[in-house]
């Protein structure tokens, strides 16, 4: 298949596409053993051979990595019945289905990884591999300290008690407060009940981070494709082999 050199290295993951025309350019990029300084350059992913500073790269059969900063207003699904707005509307044209790796509510926004590999996404989500989500969370009113570090000991919701958290406070005021909030479980709609259970309702909640993974310049309602290094950062955090 005929495909644009910067769209296969970034599926691939070496890094953006923006980037690998500036790879490109530096002539860091070879194609069946030739320099290749072209941008715009198509090859065949099937057949031809590329290589990054001497080191060749091939695309995981079949596996796909993207992430999507969310903004509020979307179903994180990939079809709905009622026909609401979802994350399909905001995703490229893909030959492979991807699935949300985690939740994200209707309101709320922020960073949504998707991907096909199972086993990844599973490893990523179960609190037993610890991998941290960080979110800004604005509240009604002004929590107290002592009912901040119910919510950092654990909570019960539902009869089960929360994992410890981790929570930082960035804004306080008496009609509505700001913290960064850290987590590693996936219950639904957990850090808005918990705050709920101590009598402040989240009014906005932004995911930043996933494990060590940002949005950085992604802008609301985009998505890009993970780089390499970042593929094998989430791999190696959730314990996954190469």
């Amino acid at each position: 298949m005929q495909i644009r050199l910067n769209k296969f290295l970034a599926q691939a993951g070496v890094a953006s596409r923006r980037e690998v025309d500036k790879m490109i350019a530096e002539g860091r990029i070879k194609v069946n053993g030739q320099v290749v300084r072209m941008l715009g350059y198509k090859i065949d992913d099937e057949k031809d051979r590329v290589e990054v500073d001497e080191r060749r790269v091939e695309r995981e059969e079949g596996l796909v990595y993207l992430m999507l900063n969310k903004p509020p207003g979307y179903l994180v699904t990939l079809k709905d019945s009622f026909q609401r707005p979802t994350i399909q509307h905001l995703l490229p044209p893909l030959r492979k289905r991807v699935f949300p790796v985690g939740r994200l509510d209707y309101g709320s926004s922020g960073l949504l990884l998707l991907t096909n590999d199972g086993e990844l996404a599973y490893r990523l989500t179960h609190p037993r591999f610890q991998v941290p989500k960080a979110y800004l969370v604005k509240v009604k009113g002004e929590p107290v300290p002592s009912e901040l570090r119910r919510l950092e000991k654990g909570i019960y919701l539902d009869g089960k008690k929360t994992a410890p958290a981790k929570i930082a406070q960035i804004r306080s005021d008496p009609k509505k407060s700001l913290f960064k909030i850290e987590i590693y479980e996936g219950r639904k709609r957990e850090v808005k009940r918990m705050f709920q259970a101590i009598g402040h309702k989240v009014l906005q909640l932004q995911r930043i981070s996933f494990g060590g993974l940002k949005l950085g310049v992604l802008k609301t309602g985009k998505w890009r494709y993970l780089t390499r290094k970042e593929i094998d950062t989430l791999k190696k955090l959730a314990a996954l082999k190469q």
